[in-house]
């Protein structure tokens, strides 16, 4: 009867946007297609935990603006980019953690803020939250900063885009460093800005000077930041491509013969056989590049996602890659051997969905064992040659994200429950369980500083402290 309804109310096009979200991926998939959210200006729903009845009032549809009058507690913790500072998605609270959540008691919301529609995720740094969100009303991007420990927003800076609603619009985390931001928009416009005031330094409209295609569903690869470049997976024009931080001038170009085009999957630094390089998934395979001068080193074309690449892949040691695909693509270990200044790369072996793939997220390496959560839902445990050790039996998790924090794995369900698992490789063992979000859709990456975790839904953003027994 709903959809009945519904399609008689919004007519066939969301029909066929029904019909289709079975086969979407990354922070693309839908189990329903929500229905259109109110057009209202993004704002802060809960700052201040003391002042929760007095909310900050939302900025005008569309406007940028900056506080200098903001307060900005100092606060410890650093997650600057995806997947955090050393890009293991590993954290340490630094605190008395407790991890015995239940609904009746869980971890206290320290503030809340109403985003976009999407699965933009933060990045954290100097007491700052960073996110690029999309103003539906404003038909603009939005690139936002929040004071970690009360959730003011500090300043916002919107350049106008238009995005159609399409599983969400915002999918990607920026990079942050002490002076700049570094975001990619749902269009693939690539922006850096002044970490303290949202100045745009420069941007580039990719598609337009570059060759890009924009991705179905959007962009989802996360800019990254190594030293004074920053690293992209572009296709079109160029493989990979490297822009100096400071000025967005290009550096290098690896050359594209093949037509590559960009995926969501996000580059990954390594260094294999003495050589420091870039590893990328784009749609014809799996590559490296030289970080020095983007020569192309090595490249394998059997690893495609049929529907959309999405995780990163992880480093198991000095000559191995773990991958790991949605929609039947399952996983495998990539070999990538140097002999006198050239590089190979081999699939030595393939797992099953059955045992391991992931649609969305990226797994964990974590005291050698691999954790994720493979299609089903089931969060799993590996060791390094793919046996399984262990699932979650009856607890699933969908499509949400994971870290490991302290040594526990945290989860998050579809729908907005986070749960505790220890980490260890002897079996699967539970310590809490929260309902956190409301949902739908909790799929952005959570980010971790200190003691303040930052996970979001569909349309909003919260700020949950875990770092003290309550």
């Amino acid at each position: 009867m709903f959809v009945l309804r519904t399609a008689i109310r919004y007519g066939a096009p969301i029909l066929v946007a029904l019909s289709a979200t079975a086969a979407v991926g990354w922070w693309v998939v839908g189990y329903w297609f929500p229905p259109p959210a109110p057009l209202r200006p993004l704002g802060n729903e809960q700052f201040r935990a003391l002042q929760a009845s007095a909310p900050q009032a939302p900025a005008a549809t569309g406007a940028s603006f900056n506080r200098p009058e903001a307060q900005v507690p100092e606060t410890a913790g650093l997650w600057p980019w995806f997947r955090g500072a050393d890009r293991s998605n590993i954290a340490e609270t630094g605190a008395a953690a407790f991890f015995a959540w239940t609904d009746a008691a869980p971890p206290p919301t320290v503030w809340s803020a109403q985003m976009g529609e999407g699965y933009a995720a933060p990045a954290v740094r100097n007491s700052r939250v960073y996110v690029i969100d999309y103003d539906q009303a404003g038909q603009s991007d939005a690139v936002r900063c929040f004071a970690l420990g009360t959730g003011e927003e500090i300043w916002r800076r919107s350049y106008p885009v238009t995005v159609k609603r399409n599983h969400g619009m915002s999918r990607t985390i920026p990079a942050v460093t002490d002076k700049y931001v570094v975001t990619l928009g749902p269009k693939c416009h690539l922006t850096c800005l002044d970490a303290l005031t949202g100045t745009i330094v420069w941007q580039h409209d990719l598609p337009a000077e570059f060759g890009v295609t924009v991705p179905e569903w959007y962009a989802g690869q996360c800019p990254l930041i190594d030293g004074d470049r920053v690293i992209l997976g572009t296709g079109g024009k160029g493989l990979v491509t490297a822009f100096n931080l400071a000025t967005g001038a290009t550096i290098w170009q690896t050359p594209n013969p093949r037509n590559w085009t960009m995926t969501h999957s996000s580059v990954t630094p390594v260094e294999i056989g003495g050589v420091r390089q870039y590893v990328w998934c784009g749609s014809g395979g799996i590559a490296g590049v030289a970080a020095a001068d983007g020569k192309l080193l090595w490249e394998n074309p059997d690893w495609v996602i049929s529907t959309a690449t999405v995780p990163t892949p992880i480093a198991l040691g000095p000559d191995r890659l773990f991958l790991s695909g949605g929609y039947d693509s399952g996983a495998a270990f990539l070999k990538v051997t140097a002999s006198a200044g050239a590089f190979k790369a081999t699939i030595e072996k393939r797992l099953p969905a059955s045992v391991f793939g992931s649609e969305q997220q990226t797994p964990i390496l974590y005291k050698d064992h691999i954790y994720g959560v493979k299609p089903g839902g089931q969060l799993v445990c590996l060791d390094r040659t793919g046996k399984l050790l262990w699932n979650s039996g009856t607890d699933r998790f969908g499509l949400g994200p994971y870290i490991i924090t302290d040594g526990m794995i945290l989860a998050m369900s579809d729908s907005g429950t986070l749960m505790s698992v220890r980490a260890e490789p002897t079996g699967y063992v539970r310590t809490g369980k929260a309902k956190v979000l409301e949902g739908p859709e909790a799929w952005g990456p959570m980010a971790q500083a200190g003691p303040f975790l930052l996970a979001r839904d569909l349309r909003k953003m919260v700020c949950l402290n875990i770092g003290a027994k309550r």
